[in-house]
């Protein structure tokens, strides 16, 4: 198991390295930050001095080299727009985004697995249809525009919930639940299918002839052997939904890491996007990670393969 975990973590290197420079590099063709320090009258010179001061003059493969070192030491630098130390703004901003990414993982499984149950225990019937058909319309949805009419709806014509920012403790229902729609479809497959794997299976028939009750058979016995599939999606989500709120964040002006990649990237600020970008890849990796620890624990054939034995 040790082995296991010690190789994936070396595999984590060749990773953020590769994500680093793209972003590093891609960041340096966005524009130059310069021109958003300096006033409209800044001659030429002034410009060239400005940047000269800042390194911006040496070459892209120097400057990525450097900013790694100083990576290597724990320092992700200062941002370009207002100097500040990109760790001590990334660390405020992420209990947000983490915040967010758990009550819509939360919200997700509070939906789809109670949905996805019974969608396989009414298979072929009308609501075993219905329910399928619920899980495509979320799919179809896009989360900014499923945002901005629950802004309209929710805040704007009733008044039950803030517009926008984490002032308060609903301020998180919206977004959440703008966040976990497009993955409320793909879980509610998912448990459904493999529900229906393990319903059909022999094993159950000997349960229910051994007079088990059909509750115990289903969320005992189906439901454990069906995780693995599902603990793969939720794994995803949730790197996908600590990584990939971006949009959500924009229109909820949420103050997490998704909304300052955001606002960094307006402002040419390629220190504080590559910073954010390198933590998040750092941490969906072990997210990654865990979840394929996790399946030792659900399934003991794979426990057999990380053990050897």
């Amino acid at each position: 198991m040790w082995k296991y975990v010690l190789k994936r973590i070396l595999y984590l290197i060749p990773c953020i390295l590769a994500v680093s420079f793209i972003v590093y590099f891609l960041m340096s063709f966005s524009g130059d930050p310069v021109l958003s320090l300096v006033n409209d009258t800044a001659t030429e010179e002034e410009i060239e001095m400005m940047r000269e001061k800042m390194g911006l003059n040496r070459p892209l493969v120097v400057r990525y080299v450097e900013y790694m070192g100083n990576v290597l030491h724990g320092d992700l630098g200062r941002s370009i727009n207002g100097n500040k130390n990109v760790w001590a703004e990334y660390a405020a901003r992420m209990p947000y985004t983490i915040w967010l990414a758990v009550v819509s993982v939360l919200i997700l499984i509070i939906v789809s697995l109670p949905l996805g149950i019974l969608a396989a225990l009414k298979h072929g019937s009308w609501l075993d249809s219905i329910l399928s058909g619920f899980a495509m319309v979320t799919l179809s949805i896009p989360s900014f525009w499923a945002g901005l009419l629950m802004i309209i709806l929710f805040a704007v014509k009733l008044g039950w919930l803030p517009v926008s920012g984490a002032e308060t403790g609903n301020s998180v229902i919206m977004p959440a639940i703008c966040c976990s729609l497009s993955h409320i479809a793909l879980l509610t497959r998912t448990t459904r299918t493999s529900m229906l794997d393990q319903l059909n299976a022999d094993y159950l028939r000997t349960a229910r002839a051994k007079g088990v009750p059909e509750r115990k058979v289903v969320t005992r016995h189906a439901l454990n052997n069906a995780l693995i599939p599902i603990i793969t999606i939720l794994g995803n989500d949730m790197s996908i939904l600590f990584a990939g709120t971006v949009a959500v964040e924009t229109v909820f002006t949420w103050p997490g890491i998704g909304y300052l990649i955001v606002t960094s990237i307006r402002g040419n600020d390629y220190n504080m996007v590559t910073g954010c970008v390198l933590m998040t890849t750092i941490i969906v990796s072990i997210l990654l990670l865990i979840v394929d620890i996790l399946y030792a624990f659900v399934d003991p054939r794979i426990k057999a393969q990380y053990t050897g034995r």
